[in-house]
Formats: structure tokens, sequence, C-alpha cells
């Protein structure tokens, strides 16, 4: 076997709109439901605000030239809805759709495939404002529109397109990636409806890709962690599987199959969670075919039993704020369907994200058997504590270390027949984490701001810039 790459796969790297952009309410901009969220973070925990995030509105010509010169042949980015559409409708905003032409046009130049990202987290405030975003149907006719407009845009100079970023993960953090009233939080059946409604807006932008791009390309971007049994017993075993249904295969199979996994929706139902779908939803989602599959993936998870009774109720994943292991707030728990737990097999980053490259070949393995799709990478990478020397520089070799099993993982995957598309890791730059600031840092290239100080983010290339740079020349060969 080869240890370089096949011809033609796509090395790169990833961000989000509102993650790095910054110009939140510059040049027509309006504020999106993520700019409202992370004001609430900064008042509560003291992290940054997305106004001005890492500046990329401003730096974005320097972002591309450094990515030109790590030898990126793809860039993952998401479209800011709030800046093409201000208001979510009405009329687009001339500038803010200038800017994506801007960053699109500078990336072909450099022999960068654009592979863009319709959602990320972001929408506009003014439809939450309106009738609660993601949590009333009228969002999906709205996101149509959006879509729409952008693919018409770009069809002519953008083949990959991902929907919705991460669904899964919406559904277990969704009062950090949506809006939520206090009053509706503890309503949890809407979790399933605001993850319905994003499977009608994912099919609805499906269909308009295979309509509007000659050859184009669409699919989800999806976080996703296999899911491992805590013991060999049978009962942790069946856990797993459980979780597995509920976690993953809930949303696998409704891009692939078109239909809502039996034993999640059977268990959604029981419990009052399950979402209520009207007549023409699941045909709507059936012709909404993708074609491959966009993964984000950074730790696998395990799972054992739990009983029902003894005061056990059903509770979501809870998170680290702190940066210190150990200081997760809880794991999520479906008594009598199974209860997440601690791997300790594993070792984990100071956020108590479990290190596995080995998941990340099973993860890939394990869908390619079950679906036959395309796979790529748009999400991979650690996030840690970076330190800035005297002397300017960051020395991640720790990143270096997390990266290289990682690639080396999805090379065993190709190995075995795996067909993969990119290998585009979290993140190009330094961002703003949704969940702890910019204290937590995931990027090739160093933004040197803090939560307190956003100075002028100057751009400082990490000895993780010049491993990559090495490896993406070698196709993957030399990881040393």
């Amino acid at each position: 076997m080869s240890s370089a790459f096949p011809k033609g796969f796509l090395w790169g790297a990833s961000t989000s709109a509102y993650q790095a952009e910054g110009a939140a309410l510059e040049d027509g901009k309006k504020p999106s439901q993520q700019d409202i969220i992370n004001q609430d973070s900064y008042k509560q925990f003291g992290f940054a605000t997305a106004e001005i995030a890492s500046d990329q509105y401003h730096h974005y010509k320097e972002d591309v030239a450094l990515m030109k010169e790590m030898g990126f042949t793809a860039y993952r980015f998401s479209i800011a809805w709030s800046r093409v559409f201000p208001d979510g409708v009405g009329e687009v905003n001339p500038k803010g759709i200038q800017y994506y032409r801007d960053l699109i046009d500078e990336l072909i130049a450099s022999g960068i495939e654009p592979i863009v990202t319709l959602y990320h987290y972001d929408l506009p405030w003014t439809l939450v404002q309106k009738y609660g975003g993601w949590l009333d149907r009228q969002v999906v006719a709205d996101f149509e529109n959006y879509a729409r407009y952008v693919i018409t845009e770009f069809k002519d100079k953008v083949r990959y397109w991902t929907t919705v970023n991460e669904q899964s993960i919406i559904v277990q953090y969704w009062t950090q990636k949506c809006y939520i009233p206090e009053e509706l939080q503890e309503q949890h059946q809407l979790r399933y409806q605001i993850n319905h409604h994003m499977n009608l807006a994912h099919a609805v932008a499906c269909k308009l890709v295979h309509e509007l791009v000659p050859g184009g390309l669409v699919g989800s971007a999806l976080g996703y962690a296999p899911v491992y049994p805590l013991t060999s017993h049978a009962e942790d075993c069946m856990a797993a599987q459980n979780a597995q249904a509920l976690r993953n295969d809930y949303y696998t199979d409704i891009y692939f199959k078109g239909e809502y996994n039996k034993a999640a929706m059977r268990y959604l139902e029981d419990h009052g969670l399950a979402p209520v779908i009207q007549e023409g939803d699941m045909e709507l989602i059936r012709e909404g075919t993708s074609d491959f599959l966009a993964l984000n993936y950074y730790a696998s998870e395990c799972a054992k039993w739990c009983p029902e009774g003894e005061g056990r109720e059903i509770r979501y994943s809870g998170v680290n704020r702190s940066g210190k292991k150990g200081d997760i707030s809880g794991f999520e728990t479906h008594p009598g369907f199974y209860e997440m737990c601690k791997n300790p097999n594993l070792d984990t980053t100071d956020w108590d994200w479990a290190i596995d490259p080995v998941g990340m070949e099973y993860m890939l393995r394990d869908l390619y058997n079950r679906y036959g799709k395309p796979l790529m990478i748009t999400e991979n990478g650690l996030g840690a504590y970076d330190t800035l020397t005297k002397d300017g520089k960051i020395h991640d070799g720790y990143r270096i270390d997390y990266l290289r099993g990682h690639i080396q993982a999805v090379k065993r995957a190709i190995d075995k027949g795996v067909e993969m598309i990119a290998y585009c890791p979290w993140s190009a730059i330094d961002l703003l984490s949704t969940s702890d600031g910019m204290k937590k840092r995931y990027g090739l290239i160093y933004v040197d701001r803090t939560d307190d100080a956003p100075k002028d983010c100057a751009r400082i290339r990490k000895d993780s810039f010049y491993w990559y740079q090495k490896a993406i020349a070698s196709n993957g060969a030399d990881l040393a």
C-alpha cells in the first residue's frame, strides 16, 4: 500500500463565518443569533464576542495567502445568512454578497477549491424575533429563499456544498447553537422539532444544488462520534447500540435512506419527544438526496446501561467551560436506553474530549459500509492552550501529534476501500470557540488576540503550520 493519498485528494482546513469573520455589524450586516448568544457568554463567562472574532473579514486576503503557502487545495467556510440578507429575507445586502464574491475569487485564483457551508448556527436574529427561528416551520421557506440566491450566485464557481452544520450537536447543545427562550428550555421535544425543520432545509438545499449547479455535489456536515460500550457486558453493548441509534443513525438514515431510524424514533415517541411530521415532509426528505457526507470528528464516545427508576431522568450533554480535565458538567442520560460516560481507556483534552485517532478509522469504515457514499472530513482538531513565546513562536507539537494520528487513520480507511474526498481539519486560523471563547485554540495559524483584548489580530505561523505544509506537499506521505 502506498503511504501517499490518492491523486486529487483535497487538503485544507475549515472555519465558520461567525467564529472567524468578525465585522458583525459592518457594511450592512445585522446580528445573527450567535452574535446575541456570544454577547450573553461574554457577560456570563468573560468569553470574547463575535463582534471582531478573528477579523477575517478584513484579513481574508492575508489568510488566503497563508493557506496557499501551506499548500491548501480546499477551504471549507460558511456564508453568514445575515450578511447576505440582513433581515433573513427581503433585499440582498450588496456589500455582504460582494465579500463572498471576493473571497471565493481569491481562493480560486490561489488554486483552492471552495467548500461552502450554507448554515453554521448563525440564523439572522430578525427571524428569531419574528417567529422563533428554527422553532417555526416558516424558517424552511426563508432558508430556501436564501439558499436559492447563494447557490445561484456561485453555481459556476463552487462545486462542493454542505447544507446545515452539525444537526446532532444542535440537538445536544441547543441553547448554545440556537437562541431558545428560557421559558421553552425544558420542552425537550422542541430539540427534535428544530432538527426536523433542519432536515427539511437540508433536503431543499440538496434539491437546489442538483437543479442549479452543473456537476455540483452536496451533503450535510454532521458532528459525529462513534459509540463504544463501557464493558463487554451485554447491557453495556445494548446501551451503545441504543446511543448509536439516537445520536448518529437518527441523522444519517435521514440523509441516505430518507427515513428516521426506527429504534430512535420509537424511543422518542414513547417519551413524548418525537417531532411533528406534516404530510409531504418525508417525501421532500426522500427527494433531497445527499451525494456525500461531511464529518466533523473530534472524539469517540462511550455508553453504559442506565436502568430506569431511582430518580433518574433524561438529561443532555454537559460542557466543560474551565479547560480543566474532569470539569465536565455531566453526561447525556436516557434511563432505560443508555447513559454516556467517560472512556477509561482514552486520554482526553483539557476540555474532556477523548483523543481517539482509531475512532476516526472506525467511523469512516462503519459509515461507508452502511451507506456506500463518499465521505469528507470538514472538522477534526485539538482545542488547546497555545503559548506565544517571546520570540514569536508557537510550539504546538501536541497538535501535530493529534493531526498525524488522525490523518493516518483516514489513510487506513482509504486502504480498506473507503472513498474519501477531502481532509479539512478545524481550524485554518484560531477562532472564537462557541463554548470557550478565544482561550481554546485550534488553528494552524495563531491569531494574536485574547478574550479581553482584540489587539490587531496579527497572524503567526505555528509549528503545525509548517508540519501540515510538508504533509500536504507529500500528499500525506511525509507525516514525520
